[in-house]
This record gives structure tokens, C-alpha cells and sequence, in this order.
């Protein structure tokens, strides 16, 4: 057997039934979101629910609401009947997940969520079936057939509820504005959260970690400045501190053939002139993209008149697990 070769028609099976499910969403797809979206308002949760396999697909859905900002909590049916119910309150939403939608764990909560003001959105491949005639909205996971050989494995119907589940996250994401800003806030210790929450002002070197020296100054002030700071550059500043330029350990370096003792030579006659700056309510994550887009390693940061409030130094990055 080549393996290699069955994998691909696994994967090409899986992906038929996308494609079906991408041309099957329809006005239910939207009036989902719209349920959704007004019980969100009213402060309420949403409610994920599935048996089998679909227990686990539901709890990663459950997982991308949450972190996307829709609160979403799983419950599974057997849980529910011994004292978990009590999670439904008035104002949540249902998804419910079941393929064949005649689980009997899954209809015996239904006739229970039934009884409460909470409307019931069921991800089903049968709409016909008992749980698509006790739902207020249907969204079709129908899909020709599951991957293995036996067409029973659930394969292609979990993927399809999975990725059905992905839609809704991403829709309710855009129709509710949220926001990078808002990302970072749930997710504050990770690399992203931590990107997008830091600012300029939070990672920039100021005080005696900041080398600087006026353009008119010699050359071995700036290295003396650099070296007590510990620092890779010196910015370059006129007598009102407003930013001409920068030098850095590199500048010294190309400079060391130059005709007159470096030394000696001013700063200015050596300093890069206007250089790339930031501000201080910048995000981190522009600090990254600029690095990338110049590949330098020393910024500068300057107040909106242009004078001098830090520097950025990409070896202190690390440190603040900004990569």
C-alpha cells in the first residue's frame, strides 16, 4: 500500500465535504449569528453541546468563542441531567452538535433546555431528524461520506461541524468589531498578548540606560556613553534635546579607516542623520515590524516635537518575551 497515496484520498474526501459545506450555508448560517449576537447583548453565554466525538469538537469550539470574546462554555448531555443544567440560564444560547441528531443523551437535554427561554442553533448532517425539528435554527453539516474505508469512523462530519464552528467564531468576531487590541486582552500571556499589549513606552531604555551625547561632542564621548550605558548606540541630540541623529557600534566600525584618529572626529561628522524613530504609545508589535522592514537594531524615540524619550535596544526584547 502506499500510504502517502491513501492519505491524500483521506484528506481529498475531507475536503469535498468542506466544499459542500461552504456551498450549503445559507439564510440559517445568518439568522444563527443574529440569535447569537442579541443574546450576547443580553449578557448571556452560549452554550456548546455534543456526545461521542462531537464532544470533543465541541469543546474546542466552545474554546474559540470564549477566546475570541463570545463567553461559551461546553456542556456534555450526560453531565446536564446530574446537576450541570444548572450552567443554562435565561438569556444563553445552544449549539448542538450531532450528526445523525437522534442521540438519546442529546434529546433528553433538549427536552430540557425546551422548557427555558434559550433558543437552540443544531450543527446536524440531518435536518429531518429529532433534533433538527426541535431546533429554532438548522445549520447543515450534510456531507457525502466519512473518510475511512467503512464510511462509519466519524471523519469528514466531525471536520465539517469543527469548521462550521470555526465560521461562527470568525463571523461573530467581525459583526461584533472585535479588535486586535481586544485578542490581546484575553490571551495576556502569550507571545501575541503580550506583542500587541506592550507599548514603546513599556520596553524602551531611559535614564542611565540611555545613552546620548550632543552632535558637537567627540567621538570617544559617544563610546563612553555607550559603554556605560550598555548600550549598542548613542542617540545624538542638539542642545534642546531634539533628536539629529544616531550612532551605533556599527557606524563605529565602518568609520575606523577613516582618515583623521576616529576619536577625535564630532560625533556629527559621523552620525547617521535623521533617523527611523517611534513614539511611545506605539504598539510593540510596530517596534518588530520595523527591525524586520530595516534590519537595524537601534531605535530611537522621540516625543512629538521631536525630542529624545528613549531608545529601543532589540537585544532588551527577549526579556520581555517579544520575538
Amino acid at each position: 500500500m502506499d500510504y502517502a497515496t491513501k492519505a491524500r484520498e483521506v484528506i481529498d474526501i475531507e475536503v469535498a465535504g468542506l466544499l459542500k459545506l461552504r456551498d450549503s450555508l445559507d439564510g440559517g448560517f445568518s439568522r444563527a449569528i443574529e440569535i447569537i449576537l442579541e443574546r450576547l447583548k443580553q449578557r448571556g453565554k452560549i452554550i456548546v453541546t455534543g456526545v461521542g466525538k462531537n464532544a470533543p469538537i465541541g469543546q474546542k469550539i466552545a474554546a474559540t468563542l470564549t477566546s475570541t470574546g463570545c463567553p461559551a462554555v461546553f456542556l456534555h448531555p450526560s453531565d446536564a441531567m446530574h446537576g450541570d443544567l444548572g450552567l443554562v440560564t435565561t438569556g444563553d444560547v445552544m449549539l448542538a452538535l450531532s450528526y445523525s441528531g437522534a442521540s438519546e443523551e442529546m434529546l433528553t437535554l433538549i427536552q430540557a433546555i425546551k422548557r427555558q427561554d434559550v433558543p437552540i442553533i443544531a450543527l446536524t448532517g440531518e435536518p429531518d431528524s429529532a433534533l433538527g425539528r426541535a431546533a429554532d435554527v438548522i445549520i447543515a453539516v450534510t456531507v457525502e461520506r466519512e473518510a475511512g474505508a467503512f464510511n462509519l469512523a466519524p471523519t469528514t462530519s466531525t471536520t465539517a461541524t469543527l469548521v462550521a464552528g470555526d465560521a461562527l467564531a470568525m463571523v461573530l468576531l467581525d459583526a461584533r468589531g472585535f479588535k486586535r487590541e481586544d485578542y490581546a486582552k484575553l490571551h495576556p500571556g502569550g507571545a501575541i498578548g503580550r506583542t500587541l499589549l506592550l507599548h514603546v513606552a513599556d520596553i524602551m531604555r531611559t535614564g542611565e540606560r540611555l545613552a546620548k551625547v550632543q552632535g558637537d561632542r567627540r567621538v570617544r564621548d559617544a563610546v563612553l556613553a555607550m559603554t556605560s550605558a550598555r548600550a549598542g548606540a548613542v542617540a545624538v541630540v542638539d542642545a534642546e534635546n531634539t533628536v539629529v541623529g544616531i550612532f551605533t557600534d556599527g557606524d563605529l566600525r565602518r568609520h575606523l579607516n577613516d582618515g583623521p584618529p576616529l576619536a577625535e572626529m564630532t560625533v556629527a561628522q559621523v552620525m547617521t542623520p535623521h533617523p527611523i524613530s517611534l513614539r511611545a504609545d506605539q504598539l510593540a508589535v510596530e517596534v518588530l515590524a520595523v527591525y524586520e522592514k530595516h534590519n537595524i537594531d537601534d531605535l530611537v524615540v522621540v516625543d512629538e516635537c521631536g525630542k529624545l524619550a528613549g531608545m529601543v535596544d532589540i537585544q532588551d526584547l527577549p526579556k520581555f518575551k517579544i520575538f
